[in-house]
């Protein structure tokens, strides 16, 4: 089952896949070391197959929610 993220969410790089294909009207495949693991980005759209949109430092990229997990963190209640 694949992980949901709301558009424009933060997210961190926990793996990384063999290669990484560019989110471009002609997408092209990259090696993996033009994203790093720890490396954050904002999801930009969501993709069929499970795919998600990502722009980081160096691009926009398009990562299974494998790959990826959520940085924004829920309010914390406040325990009395």
């Amino acid at each position: 089952m694949s992980k949901e993220f709301t558009i424009g969410s933060k997210v961190r790089v926990v793996a990384l896949p063999a290669y990484v294909k560019t989110a471009e009207p002609m997408p092209m495949l990259r090696p993996p070391n033009v994203i790093h693991i720890g490396e954050e980005g904002i999801v930009i759209d969501r993709r069929p197959g499970g795919y998600w949109g990502i722009r980081f430092a160096r691009g926009a990229f398009l990562l299974d929610s494998q790959y990826i997990e959520s940085t924004d963190t829920p309010p914390e209640s406040h325990l009395e």
